[in-house]
């Protein structure tokens, strides 16, 4: 995956702006998925890659995580919700949380990774180098993806990784002011809420881990089935 592939738009939410909050579903999740990470490939030249750790691995240092503590709408169409679990931050590096919850009523496949669209503070999509895993950003995250199959209210989790970094003097830093995120190619994206920008600096590179299996950080119960109608019996 070297780039934005576009999927199905949906109706976006109405943008919001919130006070950055500690999350401590974020940083299970980004814990979580560094403790999983595999060592990337040693053959890998890509600029920029660096050998440090993530900071979501040591999450007592940097920024703390942000999220939002809005309740829930109604569930999608397509029987998962997408919502951000916050962003943590140090020496440039960033990663923000994923999570997919199964918030429907039969069991939801998936496999692969979350498929990212940004886009400006005019709504128009940035072009960026979206890489699997976090090779030219950092190592680590690299765990291929596995096939999942969610149950109504069970979730998965993913990471996506950028650095604020200003490699090119000539070129403008970018910020993207919003995100959609699709559960897989090909498929309806959702709005996902952040607060503060996605800043990129001129790099233009973002990195996402594979979906893997969590425990959801909210109780969500899932969609409840219309009850079938019956007809009294004629006397």
């Amino acid at each position: 995956m070297c780039g934005i592939r576009r999927t199905t738009p949906a109706t976006a939410t109405k943008r919001r702006t919130r006070p950055y909050r500690r999350s401590v579903g974020a940083l299970a999740t980004l814990a979580l998925l560094a403790g999983c990470a595999s060592t990337p490939d040693a053959g890998d030249t890509t600029a920029g890659a660096t050998d440090a750790p993530p900071p979501v691995a040591t999450p007592s240092t940097g920024t703390p995580p942000t999220a939002g503590t809005t309740a829930p709408g109604p569930c999608p169409a397509e029987g998962v919700r997408i919502n951000s679990l916050g962003v943590s931050a140090a020496m440039g590096l960033r990663a923000m949380g994923l999570e997919l919850v199964n918030c429907g009523s039969r069991p939801y496949r998936l496999h692969g990774y979350p498929q990212l669209r940004l886009l400006d503070s005019d709504d128009n999509p940035i072009k960026v180098r979206v890489i699997a895993g976090a090779r030219g950003i950092t190592s680590g995250f690299d765990d291929p993806p596995r096939p999942l199959t969610l149950a109504p209210g069970e979730a998965a989790g993913a990471a996506v990784l950028w650095r604020n970094l200003v490699d090119d003097p000539t070129v403008v830093a970018t910020n993207a002011q919003r995100l959609e995120v699709a559960p897989a190619e090909g498929e309806p994206t959702q709005e996902v809420a952040v607060e503060g920008p996605i800043d990129l600096g001129n790099t233009n590179r973002v990195g996402v881990s594979a979906w893997k299996k969590q425990p959801p950080t909210s109780a969500l119960p899932p969609a409840t089935p219309l009850a079938p109608t019956t007809v009294p019996p004629q006397h």
